[in-house]
């Protein structure tokens, strides 16, 4: 498993672990209060942003990489597009 995917599979469990203890929280007979739930969520919302972000960078450079016969220019480009379409995604996620 390279770096980025290890790192998606570490955030997906986090989430799932955070997801997990909020249910529990909210089914038990604990009084935890209502804002330490919250925080825990905003925590899971975090941890998905982030793998989305990498699941879409990865997916980005292995389509960059199958291209066959580019040129340098050519791949140069296609990363600033890369980045571009990473940079818009970011923003649409913290909105």
């Amino acid at each position: 498993m390279n770096d980025k995917k290890m790192k998606i599979a570490i955030a997906l469990k986090k989430a799932r672990t955070s997801i997990d203890k909020i249910l529990y929280a909210m089914d038990s007979s604990q009084d935890k209060k209502c804002f330490d739930i919250i925080q825990q969520n905003l925590a899971v919302i975090g941890l998905l942003k982030s793998a989305n972000i990498l699941m879409l960078e990865t997916h980005l450079d292995v389509s960059i990489e199958s291209v066959k016969n580019m040129t340098p220019s050519e791949k140069k480009k296609m990363k600033q597009i890369r980045d571009e379409v990473v940079r818009i995604v970011q923003t649409a996620q913290n909105k």
